[in-house]
C-alpha cells in the first residue's frame, strides 16, 4: 500500500494533487501537520484538510508532528481524518490521546523518530492501529533515507507475529525505488512517499512498478 504525501506536491494546487494521487492507484493520502515546535517547519491545520474532504473518497492519512497533539486531535477529528497519527515523543500522555482517537471511530497510529526505540511504545501496541516508523528525520521532504530504520520495522513485525497484534507497519521519508522491496521484505505495509511520487510525471506507472517490486 502506498501513502503519497501532499507534503511534495504544489499546495496552491492541492485538489488537483489530491486527484493525481487518486488517479495513480493510491488508497491513502498523507497529510503532513508541522507546528513550527515539534518539528522545525510549519505547514497546514486542520482547515486544509476540512476544504479537501469533499473533493475525495481516499483514506485521509493525518501525521501530526505537532508537541500535545491531545489539544487538537478532535479538531482533526471534526475535519474528516480517518487515521491520525501522533508521536511517540510530543506527548506526556500518549494512551490518553490515542484512546481518544479510537473512541471517536478513527483508526489511530503513533510514530517513532528515528533515535526513538521500539521499546518506547511496548505499551501502547496491543491498542494501535498503525505504527510509522520515521526514515528520516522529521521536519522536511527530500532527505535521505536512514537505513538503519530497516532493522526497526523488521523489529516492529516480529512483535506483531509474537504478540498476535494486528498493526499495520508504516515508513515515512526517503522511500523509493532503492530501497521499496528491502523494507517490504522486512515487514512494511504502507510507505508514504513525497518527493518520491510527485516528482513522476507518470505516477500511476511509478505505482505500478513499485507494485511490481514488492510482490
Amino acid at each position: 500500500m502506498f501513502s503519497p504525501s501532499l507534503l511534495g506536491g504544489d499546495f496552491s494546487r492541492a485538489g488537483e494533487e489530491l486527484a493525481a494521487i487518486a488517479a495513480a492507484g493510491a488508497d491513502y493520502a498523507h497529510f503532513d501537520i508541522m507546528d513550527g515546535s515539534f518539528v522545525p517547519e510549519i505547514t497546514f491545520g486542520a482547515k486544509f484538510i476540512e476544504d479537501l474532504r469533499p473533493l475525495s473518497d481516499l483514506v485521509f492519512d493525518v501525521h501530526l508532528m505537532i508537541e500535545n497533539p491531545e489539544r487538537h486531535v478532535a479538531r482533526f477529528i471534526e475535519a474528516g481524518a480517518d487515521l491520525i497519527t501522533v508521536h511517540a515523543e510530543s506527548t506526556k500522555h500518549l494512551w490518553r490521546v490515542l484512546s481518544m482517537i479510537k473512541e471517536s471511530g478513527k483508526d489511530a497510529g503513533v510514530a517513532l523518530n528515528p533515535g526513538t526505540p521500539v521499546s518506547f511504545i511496548e505499551p501502547v501496541l496491543p491498542i494501535v492501529d498503525y505504527v510509522l516508523v520515521m526514515t528520516v528525520n522529521p521536519g522536511w521532504g527530500g532527505q535521505r533515507f536512514i537505513p538503519q530504520m530497516v532493522d526497526k520495522i523488521q523489529e516492529l513485525d516480529s512483535r506483531r507475529l509474537e504478540g498476535g497484534l494486528s498493526y499495520i507497519i508504516g515508513a515515512d521519508g526517503g522511500v523509493g525505488r532503492k530501497n521499496i522491496r528491502d523494507l517490504y521484505q522486512n515487514g512494511l505495509d504502507l510507505a508514504v512517499m513525497g518527493t518520491a511520487f510527485f516528482s513522476e510525471n507518470d505516477k500511476a506507472s511509478f505505482l505500478h512498478e513499485l507494485e511490481e517490486t514488492v510482490q
